[in-house]
C-alpha cells in the first residue's frame, strides 16, 4: 500500500505569554502512518489535541521537533522543513482541507467560494462551475443562495459550502475537522457519502468526528490523541 501521510516523533508545545511563558505539552512523540484510500480517525478527549495535530498536519502549527511527511508528486516531502512555497504547492494539489469555520473574503458569492481551488489549478471556469454546482446541489444549498455571500449564512449552510469547497479538487489527501457538526440527519449523510466516494478514489483521509455513529461508520482504525496528565513549565 502506498504512505500518504507519515508522522514521525511529533512534538507540539504552546507557550502562554500572557500566563508569565507557562508552556504545556500538547502532542508528545506522536507517530503513525495513513495509506491511500484509508480513513484513520482521531480519538481523544476535547483539548487533547485533536485539531492541533490537524492544523499541524496542514502546516498552520510548527511543532517543536519531530517529521511530518506528505506524498507530492510521488515523492515524501516533510513539511516541518518544506519551504513556503513547497507547502503551497502541497496544499493547491494535494491536500484538502475542511476546517470547523468558513473564513472567506465578504462579498463574495458562495459558487465562488467552491470554485476557486479549482480555478486555482488553472481548470476553465465553466468545468469548475458545474463541478461546484453539483456539489452544492448535493449539500442541500438552495440555488438562490449561490450567489449571495456565504457570511449571510446559517451556520449550517457555511458548513454546507465549505464541504463543496473542501470536495471540490479530488486531493489525494484529505483533513477533516468535524465536516458534519451542526448539520441535520439528511446533509450529514451525505458528506458521509462523499468522505467514501474519496476513500474509494484512494485518497488518505483523517478526520476528527464527535459523532460516535459517524466515526464507527468511516474510521478504518483509530488515534488516540492526547493524555490526561499534562505537566506544565515555566
Amino acid at each position: 500500500m502506498t504512505v500518504m501521510i507519515q508522522v514521525e516523533n511529533l512534538n507540539k508545545r504552546f507557550t502562554l505569554h500572557n500566563q508569565g511563558g507557562v508552556s504545556y505539552p500538547v502532542l508528545n512523540n506522536v507517530s503513525f502512518e495513513v495509506n491511500a484510500g484509508e480513513c484513520v480517525v482521531l480519538d481523544g478527549r476535547s483539548g487533547s489535541g485533536k485539531s492541533t495535530l490537524l492544523r499541524s498536519l496542514y502546516a498552520n502549527y510548527k511543532p517543536q521537533s519531530g517529521h511530518i511527511r506528505m506524498r507530492h508528486q510521488g515523492a515524501l516531502i516533510d513539511l516541518t522543513t518544506a519551504s513556503a512555497r513547497e507547502v503551497l504547492a502541497i496544499r493547491r494539489q494535494t491536500l484538502g482541507y475542511v476546517s470547523q469555520f468558513l473564513r472567506v473574503i465578504p462579498r463574495v458569492s458562495a459558487l465562488e467560494v467552491v470554485m476557486e481551488p479549482l480555478r486555482n489549478l488553472g481548470v476553465d471556469r465553466d468545468t469548475c462551475r458545474q463541478r461546484a454546482a453539483s456539489l452544492l446541489q448535493q449539500l442541500n444549498v438552495p440555488e438562490t443562495l449561490w450567489h449571495l455571500p456565504p457570511s449571510t449564512f446559517s451556520g449550517g449552510e457555511q458548513q454546507r459550502v465549505n464541504i463543496a469547497r473542501g470536495f471540490v479538487v479530488d486531493y489525494p489527501v484529505l483533513l477533516l475537522d468535524e465536516p458534519t457538526a451542526s448539520l441535520d440527519a439528511q446533509n450529514r449523510d451525505v458528506v458521509i457519502t462523499l468522505i467514501h466516494q474519496a476513500r474509494q478514489r484512494g485518497a488518505a483521509i483523517v478526520g476528527i468526528f464527535h459523532d460516535a455513529d459517524v466515526r464507527d461508520h468511516l474510521a478504518d482504525r483509530t488515534i488516540p490523541v492526547g493524555n490526561s496528565n499534562r505537566e506544565y513549565a515555566a
